[in-house]
């Protein structure tokens, strides 16, 4: 052998030999989660830059959470990877989005938000991909033996808002989407009404993405009347919109009790009309936004899914935005995408950490939801399982596990509790048509 040869040879084995102790001095190299244990991809998707609703925080939190749990070694030694995707609120986007993940290997699509739920789930069901904790906006979600929902979606929500709206309103007026998804509103509003021996709201179809609503607002307030009237908006990111045009409108000459126009902090406007809307639609976020305890907002009725956002249960997930969001103010704690997203990855490590394999599928994923793994959120939420008796089986949305929501309104700008601990909608979304 020449010399020449020999020197290289040496080389080689020397490299080989530094690279094999980086590999196994202490089993992993610096910043990866290591051990023989394959990665476990996943995605998530939700709309953002569009006209109507938008959810950049979703991604942004699966990205969050990604960097938390890596840190720890992984989800039982496997690093997550995240797949994330912007559907842009289309048929089209949604269905991209799906065929990405199958394409890419993702073993579950986690903490999403889309109202194209025909569009993602053929391409899913197909490639037998889980979807777990997705928003809760579209039927499918309820309906499809590959989704895992953590919360009630649009159908508890509005149900439980009857509930909460009953108790204080003479008459409802609903302002919602004039969409395919908007129209099962009223039924599902009606069927907490009715809870209480009261009359049906006035159904007040609207453009989802105007730029105003001055029509629909003028006809709510009217419809609503001045004694005891209640207006509720359920337009997601356009909510907002809605009451800008609402407060804006001339005051009504009946009326003199405010005659600034401002509401007294208890739901209470100009025209003794109280406001309300649903977790989602108005949020922290947006009564930040929109001026605090000055804001349009002011002592609204809100029903939510999960706790009020100082919640003491939300301190694992706010400490793990504070040390790995790195200033990423998508990453709002207070907001429902944010607060969903977190507890459909906790769904997954769960999971995963049940599993306790070298190499994880989807395949395993949902068998094992299936078999009636039971999921902890730390109060956010009961307790989730997806065995066929803890389904709920309300028509539309059979596959409701958790059917409790939260009361909670606006005072002095921050949204806090009407009354503690969660309320069983349940028997009221079984209850409508």
């Amino acid at each position: 052998m020449t010399g020449r040869r020999l020197t290289s040879l040496l080389a080689y084995v020397t490299t080989a030999t530094a690279g094999a102790s980086l590999l196994t001095g202490c089993g992993v190299l610096p910043g990866t989660t290591g051990g023989s244990r394959e990665p476990v991809t996943v995605m998530t998707w939700a709309p953002d830059q569009t006209r109507a609703t938008n959810m950049p925080g979703m991604p942004a939190m699966a990205q969050t959470y990604a960097r938390w749990v890596n840190s720890q070694g992984g989800i039982d030694g496997h690093e997550l990877r995240i797949l994330t995707c912007n559907e842009h609120n289309t048929t089209t986007g949604a269905a991209a989005c799906a065929r990405r993940a199958v394409r890419e290997k993702a073993v579950a699509v986690v903490g999403s938000y889309s109202q194209n739920g025909r569009a993602f789930m053929a391409p899913l069901e197909a490639a037998g991909i889980p979807y777990i904790g997705g928003y809760g906006i579209s039927e499918d979600e309820f309906t499809s033996p590959l989704s895992y929902p953590v919360n009630g979606g649009q159908a508890s929500l509005i149900a439980g808002h009857g509930m909460q709206l009953a108790a204080s309103c003479r008459k409802v007026s609903l302002v919602r989407p004039d969409t395919l998804a908007g129209d099962k509103l009223p039924e599902l509003l009606n069927s907490g009404l009715r809870k209480a021996s009261h009359r049906s709201a006035i159904d007040i179809p609207a453009v989802e993405d105007a730029a105003e609503y001055t029509e629909p607002a003028v006809k709510a307030r009217e419809k609503a009347g001045a004694e005891d009237g209640c207006v509720t908006a359920v337009l997601g990111e356009r909510t907002q919109t809605f009451f800008d045009s609402f407060r804006r409108l001339p005051q009504q000459e009946s009326d003199s009790r405010n005659g600034d126009g401002s509401g007294d902090g208890s739901g209470e406007k100009k025209d003794g009309v109280r406001i309300s809307s649903v977790l989602g639609s108005v949020g922290q976020p947006v009564i930040d936004r929109t001026g605090g305890a000055h804001s349009p907002f002011e002592g609204a009725f809100v029903t939510g899914w999960y706790p009020e956002a100082s919640d003491k249960s939300w301190a694992p997930m706010r400490k793990v935005i504070q040390e790995h969001a790195f200033a990423d103010n998508r990453v709002d704690p207070a907001d429902a995408g944010v607060q969903t997203t977190w507890i459909a990855y906790t769904v997954l490590k769960e999971v995963v950490e049940t599993l306790d394999a070298d190499k994880i599928t989807a395949t395993q994923i949902a068998f094992a939801l299936d078999r009636g793994a039971r999921i902890d959120t730390g109060g956010l939420t009961p307790t989730l399982r997806w065995k066929y008796e803890d389904l709920l089986g309300a028509p539309g949305f059979p596959r409701i596990v958790n059917h409790e929501v939260t009361f909670q309104m606006v005072r002095k700008g921050q949204l806090v509790a009407q009354r503690p601990g969660f309320v069983d909608v349940g028997e009221t979304v079984l209850s409508a048509p």
